[in-house]
């Protein structure tokens, strides 16, 4: 196959796959695990996202988180929370995820690019818990109230946040052997000689 026949069927191979991503995000997204009742849950809704970005790099992967959290603002209803929660909790909270691609090709570098990934979604949704919602205190939360922003919203956003992140950890160290090639992007990188 002559290189610009390769990079068409590339661009149209990425272009599947992002939406196919996408979708089973968006999915994933609307079958919560566990819901919080001021925002937050445990989803399995990263995984997709966080697979496309280590597969096509940073430039995709971006455009796939972004295009995710700009369509769960529609689909969870959040058009009418306001646009400094809808800018932070869903636009710059998810886009992050898309820098997993930084480490495309590595090895191992799905579980790095999932924890860098996901402490940075939790930053945001952190600083928007110490900004936009620091007027809902003080909050209880596991039987404990926090009087001050900052201990609120670092229990509450981590909470959720850690056992996202630890489920993306196990699907993907149950994934790994199997989709080796595919998590590498062995299947769509240049070959070295």
């Amino acid at each position: 196959m002559n290189t610009s026949k390769r990079k068409s069927h590339l661009a149209v191979r990425m272009l599947c796959e992002g939406a196919i991503m996408l979708a089973l995000a968006l999915v994933f997204n609307s079958l919560k695990l566990i819901r919080f009742t001021n925002g937050g849950s445990v989803d399995l809704a990263m995984i997709p996202i966080l697979f496309f970005a280590i597969r096509w790099g940073v430039g995709s992967g971006c455009l796939v988180a972004f295009a995710f959290g700009a369509l769960q603002i529609f689909i969870d209803g959040a058009v009418a929370w306001g646009w400094q929660s809808l800018l932070l909790d869903y636009l710059v909270a998810f886009t992050p995820l898309g820098l997993a691609g930084l480490f495309r090709g590595k090895k191992w570098g799905i579980f790095v690019g999932t924890l860098v990934c996901a402490f940075l979604r939790f930053l945001v949704h952190y600083i928007s818990g110490i900004t936009i919602y620091a007027i809902v205190a003080p909050t209880e939360l596991f039987s404990i109230t926090f009087t001050q922003p900052w201990m609120d919203s670092l229990a509450y956003n981590g909470s959720y946040m850690l056992v996202n992140t630890v489920i993306c950890l196990v699907v993907f160290g149950l994934l790994y052997r199997p989709l080796h090639k595919y998590i590498l992007a062995e299947d769509i990188l240049p070959r070295k000689n």
